[in-house]
This record gives structure tokens, C-alpha cells and sequence, in this order.
């Protein structure tokens, strides 16, 4: 069973990755998120599931 404090250290590890694109290079962050506006819904889901695959399977090794 996963740890409250397990839980909580990666949403806080998440929300510091997903900070770092915008601080180092907003102008660059902002075009790269007109462009994935651009994408079709189905293209979005597939880059999520995958990026979701990874993920887990990352964890997985890891445990």
C-alpha cells in the first residue's frame, strides 16, 4: 500500500518538472504548446497513453 508521504513527494516532484520548461524558456513553452493545440484529440491520447506506459513501466523497474 502505497504512503500518504510517497504520494504526496510525487505530485511535488511532478509539479517541479512540469515548472521547469516554463522558467527556463517561456517563449519556447508557449510555442510548443500552440503546436500540441493544434493536435487532434486522437493524437494528444496517444502521446498520453504512451507517455502513461512509460511511466508505469518506469516504476515498475524501479520497485
Amino acid at each position: 500500500m502505497i504512503a500518504w508521504n510517497e504520494l504526496f513527494s510525487a505530485l511535488a516532484l511532478v509539479l517541479v518538472i512540469e515548472g521547469v520548461m516554463p522558467f527556463i524558456s517561456p517563449k519556447g513553452w508557449r510555442e510548443t504548446m500552440m503546436q500540441a493545440s493544434r493536435l487532434e484529440d486522437k493524437t494528444l491520447r496517444t502521446i498520453g497513453f504512451a507517455s502513461m506506459l512509460i511511466g508505469a513501466f518506469l516504476l515498475f523497474l524501479m520497485r
